[in-house]
């Protein structure tokens, strides 16, 4: 082995980062080159161009029709969908949602090939409990809840979950393979920590519930100011088992790493739920399924293809341009994520609104033409597991759509796919994600699966990639107790913009439905007793 001191260093020369990344990329397609399979597949739901046309201050057509609503709704994501489901409840028709795509439900959006319907991210619902009557309302206008009872196709099948680890696969994504007795002690513990934590009633779903409860505890609070991998060495858990877990779950549901998580995200993750055995809720277009019931219900109200470019006081009303049309609104429940804005409203500053992180990810879908073998050479499982997690992957694993199916065994199937870029800071991992072409997430995607399935390349078909620059806000440390987040998030107006209500799940620091569902009805409902007045 050769030392540090006798190694010759290379000789660096000044290249661009687009060479960078090409080479990158040529090195991972000749990997590859051992399968002469060819797989199709390109990127999809591409919007990043147009967000940049608002982050550039690029010149829109002028509008060349005029419409007047007295509520204007602008996103078309779960907080969107939810304001337009509470205001038609209450049997008020007059408004409109603006939706920049195709196809509205934000993060619950979905696909559909030959083979089955497919989430192109959100793919579950936990089963909410009694306290969270929104979503249990909501579920049974769908037909989720019938009675009390939850319809059982709509619950997930067994086998629900799981690990790949020390070369084999067990049951749950808790590691359980490989654990001394010391890290089984750590794993207890950190159990019993979050149960103390489960019953003080400060860590809720919907997040606000318990917010204002929280605030007057201060061991509660306290959480905030550190992240989650600081209290963990607080608390003497320093298991890499245990660590990984906790990694795991923040890179899962917030697409950070634990260093940057606030410990008070991390511990909500754990203790806003009752253990509860039955669950989760899933479809094989994950939470599309709840999207497209509620876009079939609220389908004369979306306006798609419709960005919202520029909102300006006009006298006592708001003027917003959006695509050919100039929407003259009363109030205005602004639904898209808060870091767009200042972009959007004329004299809205950066510093008026929360200085949320948002993470970057992309999700893949792949066509497989036969289920790959196991690792070993072993035959493949004659039943599916629905999500699946490599101990050793920075990926967050994939889940099988047609898990759900009442068939037996189906030889063709989808995965979905799923990597939060939290290896580097957003703004680098933005970078590298749109500069990438569709061969590197290609290569990236089939070399992390091969060391699970070795024959997976004889497998795929088609590769699908959806990348999303800004898919949810990171709870970072003080974020969950900021003033102005709360202001927000309360539906107290900014300065200067009364009548304007913000929405989306961002606000609550945790992106997860039911935050976005809570967020889109009570900004509906201040809109409506605003405009009542």
């Amino acid at each position: 082995m050769l030392s540090a001191s006798s190694m010759k260093k290379p000789t660096l020369r000044n290249i661009s980062r687009r060479e960078f990344l090409a080479a990158s990329s040529a090195a991972l397609v000749g990997l590859g080159m051992k399968s002469e399979r060819k797989i199709a597949g390109g990127f999809v739901n591409e919007s990043a161009q147009l967000g940049h046309m608002l982050r550039d201050h690029k010149s829109f057509p002028a509008p060349t029709k005029k419409e007047k609503y007295p509520i204007v709704i602008i996103g078309g994501g779960m907080a969107g969908l939810s304001a337009a489901w509470h205001l038609d409840r209450r049997g008020f028709k007059d408004f409109v949602l603006l939706e920049l795509d195709t196809q509205a439900g934000g993060n619950s959006r979905w696909g559909e090939n030959e083979v089955s319907r497919y989430p192109w991210a959100a793919h579950y619902l936990p089963v909410p409990d009694k306290n969270e009557t929104l979503v249990r309302e909501l579920m049974e206008e769908l037909g989720g809840l019938k009675d009390g009872k939850w319809e059982e196709r709509y619950l997930c099948f067994t086998p629900q979950e799981r690990l790949f680890i020390h070369g084999r696969w067990q049951e749950g994504i808790e590691p359980a393979v490989g654990l001394d007795a010391r890290d089984r002690e750590q794993f207890q513990r950190l159990d019993d920590i979050l149960q103390n934590f489960r019953v003080t009633g400060a860590f809720t779903i919907p997040l606000e519930r318990g917010v204002e409860h929280a605030s007057t505890q201060p061991a509660i609070t306290a959480l905030d100011h550190i992240s989650v991998t600081d209290w963990l060495r607080q608390q003497k858990l320093d298991s890499p088992y245990l660590r990984w877990y906790m990694d795991y779950a923040c890179r899962d549901d917030y697409g950070a790493p634990a260093t940057a998580t606030s410990a008070w995200a991390g511990v909500h993750y754990f203790a806003s739920r009752a253990h509860e055995e039955k669950g989760p809720l899933t479809w094989p277009e994950g939470n599309g399924w709840i999207a497209r019931q509620l876009i079939a219900k609220l389908d004369r109200y979306i306006r798609r293809n419709s960005m919202a470019h520029h909102i300006a006081r006009d006298k006592t009303r708001w003027r917003v341009l959006a695509g050919a049309t100039e929407y003259a609104a009363d109030a205005i429940i602004f639904a898209a994520p808060t870091f767009i804005a200042p972009y959007v409203f004329e004299g809205l500053a950066p510093s008026m609104t929360p200085d949320f992180q948002y993470s970057p990810w992309f999700t893949a879908n792949l066509t497989l033409d036969r289920w790959p073998r196991e690792h070993g050479g072993r035959e493949p499982e004659p039943t599916s597991t629905w999500d699946n997690v490599d101990y050793n992957s920075k990926s967050l694993g994939y889940v099988v759509a047609n898990h759900q199916s009442i068939r037996q065994h189906e030889d063709r199937s989808v995965w979905t796919y799923y990597w939060a870029m939290a290896e580097d800071t957003p703004r680098a991992s933005r970078r590298k994600l749109l500069e990438s072409d569709w061969n590197y997430f290609k290569e990236l995607i089939l070399q992390d699966l091969e060391r699970v399935h070795p024959d997976i390349r004889d497998c795929v078909s088609r590769i699908d990639v959806m990348r999303m620059g800004h898919a949810m806000v990171r709870p970072t440390v003080g974020l969950m107790f900021d003033t102005q987040r709360r202001k927000l998030a309360e539906g107290k107006p900014l300065l200067g913009f009364d009548l304007v209500y913000f929405a989306n799940s961002d606000l609550s620091g945790i992106s997860i439905f039911e935050n976005a569902q809570w967020n889109g009805v009570q900004a509906a409902s201040n809109a409506l007793r605003a405009i009542s007045r």
